[in-house]
């Protein structure tokens, strides 16, 4: 399955009048090489292992397998992860037709705050939240698997 996402960072707690859900969601890196990432995440009381390819050259789109796996399970793939373990809230706020997913990020990445967009083609039109800031789906340091090992408290 290809994954077509863009990331903007968020400019302002507004989402928070409009979210329908949030989950705490805790992951690692198996492989956090950019040509194929292996993740493992929890969130809430479900494991998922994730596989995802390299970036197309516009950033937008690439390669994603996920697969739900036991909980018991994913608790001790983390034990195995890459250094950098990424904790973060993920709030769910729909604008218009589109589902944004908001990562407020603790710990190491504490202050950050991304939304994520998963579109149906690259073109696609969809409605920009005020609350939405700079786009940065093409920047590679507001990758997870970046943020694990180069948190955000550091740049």
């Amino acid at each position: 399955m290809i994954e077509i996402e863009r990331k903007f960072l968020v400019k302002s707690d507004a989402f928070l009048n409009d979210y329908s859900c949030c989950n705490r969601i805790i992951q690692g890196y198996l492989s956090s090489s950019p040509e194929r990432t292996v993740r493992v995440r929890i969130k809430g009381n479900k494991g998922y292992l994730t596989i995802k390819g390299k970036s197309s050259d516009s950033g937008l789109s690439r390669f994603e397998w996920e697969k739900e796996i036991v909980l018991e399970e994913a608790e001790q793939l983390l034990t195995l992860c890459e250094r950098g373990v990424i904790d973060k809230t993920r709030y769910e706020v729909i604008v218009g037709t589109h589902l944004y997913e908001i990562d407020v990020f603790t710990s190491e990445n504490d202050g950050l705050i991304i939304a994520e967009l998963e579109l149906t083609s690259e073109d696609e039109v969809f409605e920009k939240p005020e609350w939405l800031g700079n786009e940065v789906t093409n920047d590679n340091r507001y990758y997870n698997s970046y943020l694990s090992k180069h948190p955000f408290k550091t740049w």
